[in-house]
């Protein structure tokens, strides 16, 4: 994965916020209330100007909230809440599609910390290969001074995938391409941390494969010491 597909992604969902909040403003304009239809797609992508399929990556977000219910072959309903109530999620969600770094790491550190507990008592021997394959490509890379990055992500992810817990998990999918895109863009990782890094995900590694909780908590809580020192110049 590259930066450039990064921006991109960005740019895709300023495209699909745009669209959310031109919903809002014909919501409001048009004073429906909870129950009423929308217009049909092809309406709302020509009365807005932009792609059905934007227009649909749009209307399931505010489905996936519970702000609009999609019913088959019928349309697509305002769904049982208030219009302040409403504008007042739809303002959230928006705000929540752009975090900021420190966010991005605080919300990272309290995943993992239960991620790595989890992962060490549910793992299995594949999930465990799986773990070794990306520390070893992590490795590799860091070795030869190359930016591994996502290699090490690669890692993190696959305890996340192990703890068997699927919302963590998919949490986790969610916030990586912006973490990935922010250490590129502040040049959070050099050299010397990356190699510093081998022997912590070797340790963790390690605490996963013992089935040992609490020194893979440990283990992780050391890793993140430099990157929380990073975004708040205070010890973790």
């Amino acid at each position: 994965m590259k930066v450039e597909s990064f921006n991109k992604k960005n740019i895709q969902q300023e495209t699909v916020n745009n669209i959310i909040s031109e919903i809002r403003d014909y919501i409001n304009f048009k004073n429906l209330e909870p129950g009423d239809k929308l217009p049909s797609e092809r309406m709302l992508s020509d009365r807005f100007g932009v792609s059905r399929n934007n227009l649909r990556e749009a209307i399931q977000t505010l489905e996936f909230y519970g702000l609009l219910q999609c019913v088959p072959q019928s349309g697509t309903y305002l769904a049982n809440i208030g219009v302040v109530a409403l504008n007042g999620m739809i303002s959230d969600i928006l705000s929540l599609n752009d975090p900021d770094f420190k966010s991005l790491v605080e919300t990272r550190i309290l995943l993992e910390l239960k991620t790595v507990r989890l992962a060490s008592l549910r793992r299995t021997e594949e999930q465990l290969k799986q773990m070794k394959d990306a520390l070893e490509a992590y490795t590799e890379k860091a070795l030869k001074g190359e930016d591994a990055v996502q290699e090490d992500l690669l890692f993190h992810l696959a305890i996340a995938k192990a703890s068997g817990n699927s919302t963590m998990n998919t949490f986790m999918l969610i916030i990586t391409p912006e973490i990935i895109t922010n250490f590129a863009k502040y040049h959070v990782c050099d050299e010397n941390q990356a190699i510093l890094g081998i022997e912590e995900h070797k340790a963790i590694y390690k605490a996963i494969k013992n089935m040992d909780p609490q020194e893979a908590k440990e283990k992780m809580k050391l890793h993140f010491r430099s990157l929380y020192k990073y975004c708040y110049n205070v010890d973790l």
